[in-house]
Protein backbone atom coordinates (compact mmCIF):
# COMPACT_ATOMS: atom_id res chain seq x y z
CA UNK A 1 0.00 0.00 0.00
CA UNK A 2 1.17 3.47 -1.06
CA UNK A 3 1.51 6.34 1.21
CA UNK A 4 -1.51 8.85 1.08
CA UNK A 5 -2.65 11.81 2.94
CA UNK A 6 -6.58 12.35 3.14
CA UNK A 7 -8.14 15.70 3.65
CA UNK A 8 -11.15 15.31 5.68
CA UNK A 9 -13.94 17.28 6.54
CA UNK A 10 -16.04 19.13 9.51
CA UNK A 11 -19.05 18.05 11.26
CA UNK A 12 -21.68 16.47 8.18
CA UNK A 13 -25.38 16.40 9.59
CA UNK A 14 -27.39 14.13 6.82
CA UNK A 15 -31.03 13.47 7.10
CA UNK A 16 -34.12 15.15 6.32
CA UNK A 17 -35.13 17.89 8.37
CA UNK A 18 -31.63 18.33 9.48
CA UNK A 19 -31.94 22.07 8.24
CA UNK A 20 -33.53 23.03 11.37
CA UNK A 21 -30.36 22.87 12.80
CA UNK A 22 -28.68 25.70 11.19
CA UNK A 23 -29.93 28.45 13.55
CA UNK A 24 -28.15 26.58 16.96
CA UNK A 25 -25.19 26.04 14.45
CA UNK A 26 -25.16 29.93 13.40
CA UNK A 27 -25.68 31.22 16.83
CA UNK A 28 -22.65 29.46 18.16
CA UNK A 29 -20.57 32.07 16.06
CA UNK A 30 -22.53 35.31 16.70
CA UNK A 31 -25.81 37.24 15.60
CA UNK A 32 -24.28 38.54 11.76
CA UNK A 33 -25.42 36.46 9.09
CA UNK A 34 -25.10 37.02 5.58
CA UNK A 35 -27.05 34.43 3.50
CA UNK A 36 -25.57 33.53 0.23
CA UNK A 37 -28.40 31.84 -2.31
CA UNK A 38 -29.02 31.06 -5.38
CA UNK A 39 -31.32 33.98 -7.72
CA UNK A 40 -34.27 32.34 -7.37
CA UNK A 41 -34.35 28.59 -6.44
CA UNK A 42 -33.80 29.16 -2.72
CA UNK A 43 -37.12 31.46 -2.77
CA UNK A 44 -38.94 29.05 -5.21
CA UNK A 45 -38.20 25.55 -2.62
CA UNK A 46 -40.70 24.21 -0.67
CA UNK A 47 -39.20 25.27 2.65
CA UNK A 48 -37.17 28.51 1.43
CA UNK A 49 -39.96 30.67 3.39
CA UNK A 50 -39.88 29.06 7.42
CA UNK A 51 -35.92 28.63 6.51
CA UNK A 52 -35.40 32.35 5.89
CA UNK A 53 -37.96 33.88 8.68
CA UNK A 54 -36.58 31.58 11.05
CA UNK A 55 -32.96 33.12 10.28
CA UNK A 56 -34.60 36.30 10.49
CA UNK A 57 -36.07 36.03 13.99
CA UNK A 58 -33.22 35.45 15.03
CA UNK A 59 -30.17 36.97 13.62
CA UNK A 60 -29.10 40.23 12.02
CA UNK A 61 -29.61 38.79 8.29
CA UNK A 62 -28.49 40.56 5.21
CA UNK A 63 -28.73 38.21 1.83
CA UNK A 64 -27.12 37.86 -1.75
CA UNK A 65 -28.40 36.24 -4.30
CA UNK A 66 -25.79 34.41 -7.00
CA UNK A 67 -27.12 34.45 -10.58
CA UNK A 68 -25.48 31.73 -12.48
CA UNK A 69 -21.41 30.96 -12.05
CA UNK A 70 -20.05 32.73 -9.42
CA UNK A 71 -17.40 35.26 -11.01
CA UNK A 72 -14.23 37.26 -9.36
CA UNK A 73 -15.90 40.58 -10.11
CA UNK A 74 -19.33 39.16 -8.17
CA UNK A 75 -17.05 37.94 -5.03
CA UNK A 76 -15.26 41.13 -5.16
CA UNK A 77 -18.04 43.61 -4.94
CA UNK A 78 -19.65 41.29 -2.34
CA UNK A 79 -16.31 41.19 0.01
CA UNK A 80 -16.56 45.10 -0.50
CA UNK A 81 -20.06 45.80 0.65
CA UNK A 82 -20.49 43.36 3.40
CA UNK A 83 -16.85 43.76 4.85
CA UNK A 84 -17.89 46.95 6.96
CA UNK A 85 -20.81 45.11 8.09
CA UNK A 86 -17.86 42.13 9.53
CA UNK A 87 -20.73 39.05 9.23
CA UNK A 88 -20.08 36.44 12.43
CA UNK A 89 -21.18 33.93 9.86
CA UNK A 90 -21.83 32.86 6.16
CA UNK A 91 -24.73 30.47 5.05
CA UNK A 92 -24.64 29.50 1.38
CA UNK A 93 -28.00 27.66 0.44
CA UNK A 94 -28.01 26.51 -3.23
CA UNK A 95 -26.28 24.84 -5.82
CA UNK A 96 -22.55 24.70 -6.40
CA UNK A 97 -23.06 28.13 -7.70
CA UNK A 98 -24.23 29.53 -4.66
CA UNK A 99 -22.05 27.61 -2.00
CA UNK A 100 -18.62 28.65 -4.17
CA UNK A 101 -19.34 32.13 -4.21
CA UNK A 102 -20.26 31.85 -0.21
CA UNK A 103 -16.99 29.76 0.46
CA UNK A 104 -15.04 32.55 -1.79
CA UNK A 105 -16.63 35.98 0.22
CA UNK A 106 -16.43 34.27 3.54
CA UNK A 107 -12.62 33.91 3.31
CA UNK A 108 -11.84 37.25 1.90
CA UNK A 109 -14.31 39.23 4.25
CA UNK A 110 -12.24 39.70 7.62
CA UNK A 111 -9.00 40.46 4.73
CA UNK A 112 -10.97 42.94 1.99
CA UNK A 113 -8.56 41.72 -0.11
CA UNK A 114 -9.27 40.44 -4.02
CA UNK A 115 -9.62 37.16 -4.95
CA UNK A 116 -7.21 37.98 -7.77
CA UNK A 117 -4.38 37.91 -5.50
CA UNK A 118 -5.52 34.06 -4.72
CA UNK A 119 -7.03 32.64 -7.81
CA UNK A 120 -5.00 29.77 -9.09
CA UNK A 121 -3.22 30.25 -12.58
CA UNK A 122 -4.63 33.91 -13.60
CA UNK A 123 -3.86 35.77 -9.69
CA UNK A 124 -1.24 37.76 -8.15
CA UNK A 125 0.19 34.36 -6.62
CA UNK A 126 -0.20 35.33 -3.04
CA UNK A 127 -0.41 33.06 -0.52
CA UNK A 128 -3.58 32.61 1.29
CA UNK A 129 -2.95 32.60 5.01
CA UNK A 130 -7.11 33.46 6.65
CA UNK A 131 -8.48 34.55 8.56
CA UNK A 132 -11.68 33.30 7.25
CA UNK A 133 -15.48 34.19 8.46
CA UNK A 134 -17.33 30.99 9.69
CA UNK A 135 -18.97 29.17 6.43
CA UNK A 136 -22.09 27.01 6.65
CA UNK A 137 -22.63 25.07 3.32
CA UNK A 138 -26.29 23.27 2.65
CA UNK A 139 -26.25 22.52 -0.85
CA UNK A 140 -29.73 22.03 -2.27
CA UNK A 141 -28.48 20.37 -5.66
CA UNK A 142 -26.62 17.31 -5.71
CA UNK A 143 -23.74 17.51 -8.11
CA UNK A 144 -20.30 19.55 -7.34
CA UNK A 145 -19.98 18.04 -3.92
CA UNK A 146 -17.91 21.77 -3.14
CA UNK A 147 -19.62 21.81 0.51
CA UNK A 148 -17.06 19.10 1.13
CA UNK A 149 -14.11 20.50 -0.90
CA UNK A 150 -11.38 24.02 0.38
CA UNK A 151 -12.17 25.13 -3.28
CA UNK A 152 -14.09 27.81 -4.59
CA UNK A 153 -14.40 27.77 -8.43
CA UNK A 154 -15.05 31.21 -9.94
CA UNK A 155 -15.58 31.56 -14.01
CA UNK A 156 -15.00 34.69 -16.18
CA UNK A 157 -16.82 33.20 -18.74
CA UNK A 158 -15.48 35.06 -22.42
CA UNK A 159 -13.43 33.94 -25.59
CA UNK A 160 -10.07 34.10 -23.89
CA UNK A 161 -12.04 33.57 -20.21
CA UNK A 162 -10.90 31.35 -17.82
CA UNK A 163 -12.45 28.72 -14.22
CA UNK A 164 -10.10 28.86 -11.50
CA UNK A 165 -9.87 27.64 -7.66
CA UNK A 166 -9.52 29.69 -4.90
CA UNK A 167 -7.71 27.26 -2.67
CA UNK A 168 -7.04 26.48 0.93
CA UNK A 169 -7.80 24.44 3.50
CA UNK A 170 -9.05 27.29 5.86
CA UNK A 171 -12.08 27.77 3.48
CA UNK A 172 -13.57 24.34 4.27
CA UNK A 173 -17.30 24.80 5.56
CA UNK A 174 -17.27 24.53 9.49
CA UNK A 175 -20.19 22.44 9.00
CA UNK A 176 -22.56 20.90 6.07
CA UNK A 177 -26.17 20.34 6.76
CA UNK A 178 -27.31 17.41 3.69
CA UNK A 179 -30.97 17.67 3.83
CA UNK A 180 -32.56 15.87 1.23
CA UNK A 181 -35.84 17.88 1.33
CA UNK A 182 -33.90 20.75 0.49
CA UNK A 183 -33.70 19.38 -3.12
CA UNK A 184 -37.35 18.54 -4.14
CA UNK A 185 -37.67 21.34 -5.92
CA UNK A 186 -34.70 21.17 -8.11
CA UNK A 187 -35.55 20.89 -11.71
CA UNK A 188 -35.55 17.36 -13.89
CA UNK A 189 -32.88 18.40 -16.11
CA UNK A 190 -30.89 20.34 -13.25
CA UNK A 191 -31.04 16.75 -11.14
CA UNK A 192 -29.97 15.00 -14.04
CA UNK A 193 -26.59 17.21 -15.02
CA UNK A 194 -26.05 17.66 -10.91
CA UNK A 195 -26.12 13.77 -11.14
CA UNK A 196 -24.39 13.31 -13.90
CA UNK A 197 -21.55 15.55 -12.51
CA UNK A 198 -21.40 13.53 -9.45
CA UNK A 199 -20.70 10.35 -11.48
CA UNK A 200 -18.42 11.41 -13.28
CA UNK A 201 -16.32 12.92 -10.55
CA UNK A 202 -16.59 9.19 -8.55
CA UNK A 203 -15.87 7.66 -11.69
CA UNK A 204 -12.99 9.95 -12.37
CA UNK A 205 -11.15 9.79 -9.17
CA UNK A 206 -11.73 5.82 -8.77
CA UNK A 207 -9.46 5.55 -11.55
CA UNK A 208 -7.26 8.08 -10.64
CA UNK A 209 -4.00 7.87 -10.79
CA UNK A 210 -3.80 9.03 -6.92
CA UNK A 211 -6.50 7.18 -5.98
CA UNK A 212 -5.91 5.23 -2.48
CA UNK A 213 -7.43 2.87 -0.22
CA UNK A 214 -10.08 5.49 1.36
CA UNK A 215 -11.10 7.35 -1.98
CA UNK A 216 -11.70 4.02 -3.12
CA UNK A 217 -13.89 2.58 -0.72
CA UNK A 218 -15.96 6.23 -0.45
CA UNK A 219 -16.15 6.36 -4.74
CA UNK A 220 -17.76 2.52 -4.25
CA UNK A 221 -19.85 3.89 -1.67
CA UNK A 222 -20.88 6.85 -3.75
CA UNK A 223 -21.44 4.82 -6.67
CA UNK A 224 -24.01 2.27 -4.93
CA UNK A 225 -26.01 5.34 -4.01
CA UNK A 226 -26.30 7.09 -7.28
CA UNK A 227 -27.18 3.78 -8.79
CA UNK A 228 -30.07 3.48 -6.69
CA UNK A 229 -30.73 7.43 -6.39
CA UNK A 230 -30.22 9.07 -9.67
CA UNK A 231 -32.70 8.01 -12.20
CA UNK A 232 -35.41 8.46 -9.72
CA UNK A 233 -34.35 11.84 -8.46
CA UNK A 234 -34.56 13.33 -12.20
CA UNK A 235 -38.03 11.04 -12.60
CA UNK A 236 -39.79 11.79 -9.52
CA UNK A 237 -38.32 14.52 -7.93
CA UNK A 238 -40.28 14.23 -4.55
CA UNK A 239 -38.87 10.89 -3.42
CA UNK A 240 -37.13 11.23 -0.67
CA UNK A 241 -35.42 7.95 -1.10
CA UNK A 242 -33.88 9.03 -4.60
CA UNK A 243 -33.09 12.71 -3.47
CA UNK A 244 -30.95 11.13 -0.13
CA UNK A 245 -28.97 9.01 -1.88
CA UNK A 246 -28.17 11.35 -4.67
CA UNK A 247 -27.41 13.78 -1.81
CA UNK A 248 -24.62 11.59 0.08
CA UNK A 249 -23.15 10.15 -3.40
CA UNK A 250 -22.77 14.21 -4.43
CA UNK A 251 -20.93 15.04 -0.92
CA UNK A 252 -18.88 11.80 -1.20
CA UNK A 253 -17.36 12.54 -4.76
CA UNK A 254 -16.68 16.13 -3.46
CA UNK A 255 -14.55 14.05 -0.82
CA UNK A 256 -12.82 11.53 -3.27
CA UNK A 257 -12.29 14.52 -6.32
CA UNK A 258 -10.73 16.65 -3.34
CA UNK A 259 -8.21 13.35 -2.23
CA UNK A 260 -7.85 11.95 -5.40
CA UNK A 261 -7.87 14.13 -8.20
CA UNK A 262 -10.06 14.14 -11.51
CA UNK A 263 -9.75 12.85 -15.49
CA UNK A 264 -10.24 13.99 -18.47
CA UNK A 265 -13.28 14.81 -18.73
CA UNK A 266 -12.99 17.56 -15.83
CA UNK A 267 -9.99 18.66 -17.84
CA UNK A 268 -11.37 19.83 -20.38
CA UNK A 269 -14.81 21.00 -18.72
CA UNK A 270 -12.60 24.01 -16.83
CA UNK A 271 -12.02 25.54 -20.68
CA UNK A 272 -15.30 24.93 -22.03
CA UNK A 273 -17.05 26.42 -19.16
CA UNK A 274 -15.00 29.45 -19.27
CA UNK A 275 -15.21 30.19 -23.09
CA UNK A 276 -18.78 28.65 -23.74
CA UNK A 277 -21.96 29.24 -21.14
CA UNK A 278 -22.16 25.25 -20.87
CA UNK A 279 -23.25 24.19 -17.51
CA UNK A 280 -20.54 22.17 -15.97
CA UNK A 281 -23.04 19.37 -15.59
CA UNK A 282 -23.91 19.13 -19.13
CA UNK A 283 -20.08 18.90 -20.19
CA UNK A 284 -19.58 15.98 -17.62
CA UNK A 285 -22.55 14.21 -18.65
CA UNK A 286 -22.10 14.59 -22.39
CA UNK A 287 -18.61 13.74 -22.48
CA UNK A 288 -18.46 10.68 -19.37
CA UNK A 289 -19.10 8.33 -21.80
CA UNK A 290 -17.09 8.56 -24.71
CA UNK A 291 -13.69 9.33 -22.10
CA UNK A 292 -14.80 6.22 -20.29
CA UNK A 293 -14.06 4.06 -24.00
CA UNK A 294 -11.21 6.22 -24.79
CA UNK A 295 -9.60 5.56 -21.44
CA UNK A 296 -10.68 1.54 -21.60
CA UNK A 297 -9.20 1.66 -25.36
CA UNK A 298 -6.28 2.68 -24.65
CA UNK A 299 -5.36 1.20 -21.17
CA UNK A 300 -5.79 -2.18 -23.41
CA UNK A 301 -3.42 -1.43 -25.49
CA UNK A 302 -1.04 -0.45 -23.05
CA UNK A 303 -2.09 -4.13 -20.99
CA UNK A 304 -4.82 -6.23 -21.89
CA UNK A 305 -5.25 -6.51 -18.05
CA UNK A 306 -4.09 -3.25 -16.76
CA UNK A 307 -4.89 -2.81 -13.39
CA UNK A 308 -7.60 0.12 -14.19
CA UNK A 309 -9.73 -1.92 -16.24
CA UNK A 310 -9.95 -4.60 -13.05
CA UNK A 311 -11.42 -1.02 -11.70
CA UNK A 312 -13.70 -0.06 -14.57
CA UNK A 313 -15.25 -3.58 -14.38
CA UNK A 314 -15.79 -3.12 -10.69
CA UNK A 315 -18.02 -0.20 -11.42
CA UNK A 316 -19.72 -2.02 -14.43
CA UNK A 317 -20.55 -4.74 -12.06
CA UNK A 318 -21.81 -2.43 -9.09
CA UNK A 319 -23.75 -0.38 -10.98
CA UNK A 320 -25.50 -3.31 -13.18
CA UNK A 321 -25.65 -5.07 -9.64
CA UNK A 322 -24.51 -8.07 -11.04
CA UNK A 323 -21.39 -9.34 -9.56
CA UNK A 324 -21.03 -12.61 -12.01
CA UNK A 325 -20.01 -9.88 -14.70
CA UNK A 326 -16.88 -11.20 -15.59
CA UNK A 327 -14.29 -8.25 -16.26
CA UNK A 328 -14.65 -7.84 -20.13
CA UNK A 329 -18.55 -8.25 -19.91
CA UNK A 330 -18.18 -5.42 -16.49
CA UNK A 331 -16.71 -2.85 -19.03
CA UNK A 332 -18.96 -3.29 -21.79
CA UNK A 333 -22.15 -3.29 -19.22
CA UNK A 334 -20.69 0.20 -17.87
CA UNK A 335 -20.32 1.87 -21.09
CA UNK A 336 -23.77 0.50 -22.63
CA UNK A 337 -25.00 2.02 -18.87
CA UNK A 338 -23.60 5.41 -19.57
CA UNK A 339 -24.36 5.80 -23.30
CA UNK A 340 -28.23 5.10 -21.62
CA UNK A 341 -28.19 7.55 -19.38
CA UNK A 342 -26.31 9.79 -21.42
CA UNK A 343 -29.42 9.37 -24.14
CA UNK A 344 -32.39 9.26 -20.97
CA UNK A 345 -30.98 11.90 -18.98
CA UNK A 346 -30.51 14.04 -22.45
CA UNK A 347 -27.12 15.20 -21.87
CA UNK A 348 -27.23 17.72 -25.23
CA UNK A 349 -24.06 17.80 -27.37
CA UNK A 350 -21.43 20.36 -27.31
CA UNK A 351 -22.43 22.06 -30.48
CA UNK A 352 -25.90 23.06 -28.93
CA UNK A 353 -23.42 25.72 -26.90
CA UNK A 354 -22.27 27.33 -30.02
CA UNK A 355 -18.80 25.16 -29.92
CA UNK A 356 -17.38 24.22 -33.08
CA UNK A 357 -14.94 22.42 -34.59
CA UNK A 358 -12.78 25.18 -34.91
CA UNK A 359 -12.63 25.74 -31.57
CA UNK A 360 -11.87 22.38 -30.45
CA UNK A 361 -7.91 23.14 -30.97
CA UNK A 362 -7.85 25.93 -28.20
CA UNK A 363 -9.95 23.96 -26.17
CA UNK A 364 -7.34 21.35 -25.98
CA UNK A 365 -4.91 23.84 -25.24
CA UNK A 366 -6.10 24.76 -22.26
CA UNK A 367 -7.29 21.73 -20.67
CA UNK A 368 -5.45 21.24 -17.48
CA UNK A 369 -6.54 19.78 -13.73
CA UNK A 370 -7.63 16.90 -14.13
CA UNK A 371 -5.71 15.54 -17.20
CA UNK A 372 -2.75 15.31 -14.39
CA UNK A 373 -4.50 12.04 -12.79
CA UNK A 374 -6.50 11.04 -15.84
CA UNK A 375 -5.17 6.67 -15.38
CA UNK A 376 -3.98 7.39 -19.61
CA UNK A 377 -1.55 10.07 -20.66
CA UNK A 378 -3.72 11.40 -23.89
CA UNK A 379 -1.91 13.31 -26.48
CA UNK A 380 -3.49 16.77 -28.66
CA UNK A 381 -5.07 14.66 -30.97
CA UNK A 382 -6.98 12.28 -28.81
CA UNK A 383 -8.31 14.85 -26.28
CA UNK A 384 -9.23 16.62 -29.53
CA UNK A 385 -11.25 12.62 -30.97
CA UNK A 386 -12.91 12.98 -27.61
CA UNK A 387 -14.46 16.23 -27.95
CA UNK A 388 -15.29 15.78 -31.49
CA UNK A 389 -16.98 12.98 -30.39
CA UNK A 390 -19.75 14.83 -28.78
CA UNK A 391 -19.99 17.67 -30.97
Amino acid sequence: MHAFSFASTPHIYFGAGKRHQLSGLVATFGRRLLLVTGAHSFDRSLHGDALLTALQETFELRRLRVNGEPSPQLVDEAVAIYAPWKPDCVVAIGGGSAIDAGKAIAGLLRTGDSVMAYLEGVGQGKCYGGPSTPFIALPTTAGTGGECSKNAVLSFIAKEGFKKSFRHELLVARAIILDPELCFNTPAHVTAACGMDALTQLLESYVSTSANPMTDALALSGLAYLRDGLITAVEQGHDLHGRACMLYAASISGLTLANAGLGSVHGLASPLGAFFPIPHGVVCGTLLASAARQNMKLLALQQSDHPVLHKYASVGRLLKNNPTLSDKHACSALLDLLDEWTVRLKMERLSVYGIQADDISNIVAHASGGMKTNPVLLNKAQMEELLLSRL
